[in-house]
């Protein structure tokens, strides 16, 4: 027999169809692991070309990991642009309330500077499950999955997460 024939994942209809259900939520892990949308566009496009390039050599139940994997392992080396551009997005916040007391607005600008400093001081892990479970809404069990961890690893980041902000959020008072 030949095997001019592609199988598994690098079938067109087989990778437009694990395309289609899994780049959503690797641009969404991505975005709220490192908090920039254009860039985990980017290192989403460039994970699924990896994939497409490296296909025949990763099997088609372990394509979801090697997509994370990549994905992450991309973004760690633009990890330093990306605090200088994060840097960047904290010094020019606009605000477009013209109609509430001054007083009000300094507070809130205050507390939102507070709150994105407290969700920055957390670790990448409590960070990354913090916001996929708070913002994006997914279960445990699907963070565990994204993750490559146990449940119990991310009751026990969320956890932690939420004492630390507690405890960062109170002493702003």
């Amino acid at each position: 027999m030949s095997s001019d024939k592609p199988t598994g994942i690098c079938e067109e209809l087989t990778f437009a169809n694990f395309f289609a259900s899994h780049a959503k939520a690797l641009r969404n892990y991505l975005y709220y692991k490192f908090g920039n949308r254009e860039q985990a566009d980017d290192v989403t496009q460039e994970a699924f070309i990896k994939l497409w390039e490296n296909c025949a050599n990763v099997p088609p139940e372990k394509a979801k990991s090697f997509l994370y994997t990549v994905a992450n392992n991309t973004t760690l080396n633009q990890i330093a642009h990306q605090k200088v551009v994060l840097e960047y997005s904290k010094k020019n916040t606009q605000n477009g309330s013209d109609n509430l007391s001054p007083e009000f607005l300094l507070e809130e600008e205050q507390f939102k500077a507070k709150l994105q400093n407290a969700i920055a001081n957390l670790s990448e892990a409590q960070r990354t499950a913090f916001l996929l479970h708070r913002i994006e809404g997914k279960k445990y069990h699907e963070i565990a999955e994204i993750l490559g961890i146990g449940i119990k690893a991310v009751e026990k980041r969320i956890h932690g997460a939420l004492l630390q902000l507690r405890k960062e959020i109170d002493t702003f008072r």
